[in-house]
């Protein structure tokens, strides 16, 4: 089968609309992840030459999927490289706060956020540890099960927080685990990246 042509990034500005300024602090993003990843596993090393698709336009979508609400803070558990909390921090989507527990990829997330002026709150300790932040909406992108990612933000949720959470081909199986524990109000999009995704819009209304 043959594989789909890599996206670039004038690909990614005409798909986002993103602005010159933006996209150029995107660019420098991408630089340094290219840089870092030599010295240490930032993202998986097949998805590099799709980078603008497969991290880029991935995260990006997930600051469409809730107007047209304005939410003021945005919390990304396990943020690893910057994705999606560091894309959607260089597109101004309001204050994000940064959580992850690798020194040394909170390094990388430092000097990429000084770099592009991103409005980020980098956290460097295990989620566990956090304290309340009170968000507006919480993301997590490849981190753990949907049950567990529940858990996980339940410290930091509202009545009004919005989780979004893509997920691959098992997102409703975990969908079905969590709601054991759960009550959910819950959309589904369809990922622009992967069509075997699904983004999930969960707001939790009750739990065990």
């Amino acid at each position: 089968m043959r594989l789909p042509r890599a996206m670039t990034r004038e690909d990614f500005a005409a798909a986002t609309g993103v602005s010159r300024e933006t996209l150029d602090r995107l660019t420098a993003y991408a630089d340094l992840l290219a840089k870092w990843q030599a010295k240490i596993n930032l993202v998986g090393p097949a998805t590099l030459p799709d980078l603008w698709r497969r991290h880029m336009l991935d995260s990006a979508q997930l600051a469409t999927l809730i107007e047209p609400a304005k939410p003021r803070r945005w919390v990304d558990l396990g943020s690893g490289a910057g994705f999606p909390g560091l894309v959607l921090g260089i597109l101004g989507v309001g204050e994000v706060h940064l959580v992850e527990s690798d020194q040394r990829k909170c390094a990388f997330l430092r000097e990429a956020a000084r770099i592009t002026g991103a409005e980020v709150k980098i956290h460097a300790l295990r989620i566990e540890t956090l304290a309340p932040l009170e968000a507006d909406v919480i993301t997590a992108r490849a981190l753990a099960p949907l049950e567990k990612l529940l858990d996980w933000a339940a410290p930091h949720r509202t009545a009004h927080t919005i989780h979004l959470i893509p997920k691959g081909k098992e997102a409703e199986a975990e969908l079905t685990q969590a709601a054991r524990r759960y009550t959910l109000d819950v959309k589904r999009h369809e990922s622009r990246t992967d069509n075997s995704a699904t983004i999930f819009q969960i707001r939790v209304t009750d739990h065990d």
